[in-house]
Parts: C-alpha cells; structure tokens; sequence
C-alpha cells in the first residue's frame, strides 16, 4: 500500500534580503520620505509635485541649504530677487537661515499656497514639510509661506477662493 503523504511543496530555501548599504562617508543621507518631483507650476515657475500617493500627517522630506546669519540672508534674497527673482531661504531662528539656493532637494521648489495642502515646520535647524491632508500622486505640493521680505509687495497667484492676495 502507498503511503499517505500530504501534497504539499517543500518551502523554497530561505534567502536572506539584501542589506541596505549606508550613505558613502561624508555623504548625508536622503532627506526625501517620498518621492517629489519638479515640473512646471501653474502658481508660479517651477513647482514641487508629488510623485506617489502621500497620506496626511506624513513627513514629506526636508530641505537642506548652507546656514547664514539673518544679515547675509537679508543681502542673498535682495541680490537673488534683483538678479532672477527667485529665493530658496527658509528663516530657522531669530538669527539664521538656511540658503537653499544651491539645494538639490526638490521641496525648495513648493509654492505658497493659501490653502496649502503640507505645512513647513522647522525643528531642530532643520526644515522639514509635512503632509496636512492626504496627497494624490501629481498633486503640487505647497505650504503657506508666513511672513516673508516681499512685504506685501507680491502678487499672490494660488487661485483659491479663500486667497490673502498678496504676499
């Protein structure tokens, strides 16, 4: 008589996963937590978008830049806005900023947005964006500005119903 052995496959040998090998010395890690993508803005020139579905609450990613003192910051934003009207600077206290300029991060690129769908929160010297809702793929990303030097003198193009304006 034959014997009654079940059907089933041997389990297929265990492979282990590969390691997640670190940043390089000297390299800082990906700020980004989800993809971002640049493109062209209908607010305004160039625009952060998002490249995946991001649920509210969730970190987005971060913006680096070299820290200046508020004085050097002041003369980099008048220069920049003189020479090709866009500034990357972000204030992280009383005294610094962070120059995001030469950042290849590409959440210097969101927008002001009077209803803005993430939040700018600077933690620790470092500027950090957060989801405020749930975020569809290609969706912009934009966070209110605050207080900034155009001093009211800028033309707010966000198009929501509930707009301030200017800037």
């Amino acid at each position: 008589m034959p014997s009654l052995r079940p059907l089933i496959p041997p389990a297929p040998p265990e492979v282990p996963a590969p390691a997640a090998s670190p940043a390089p010395r000297g390299v800082p890690a990906d700020p980004q937590k989800y993809p971002v993508n640049v493109g062209p803005s209908a607010i305004d020139g160039q625009g952060a978008f998002a490249g995946a579905a991001i649920p509210a609450r969730a970190k987005i990613g971060e913006i680096r830049g070299e820290f200046v003192d508020m004085a050097e910051a002041r003369a980099r934003a008048r220069r920049a806005e003189r020479d090709t009207g866009r500034i990357f600077m972000v204030a992280v206290s009383e005294r610094r900023a962070v120059d995001a300029t030469a950042s290849t991060d590409p959440l210097r690129y969101a927008n002001h947005a009077c209803e803005p769908n993430m939040v700018l929160k600077v933690q620790q010297g470092r500027v950090a964006f957060y989801a405020l809702r749930d975020i569809a793929p290609g969706e912009e990303l934009t966070a209110r500005y605050g207080a900034t030097h155009h001093g009211g003198r800028l033309v707010c193009r966000c198009g929501s119903p509930r707009c301030i304006g200017r800037l």
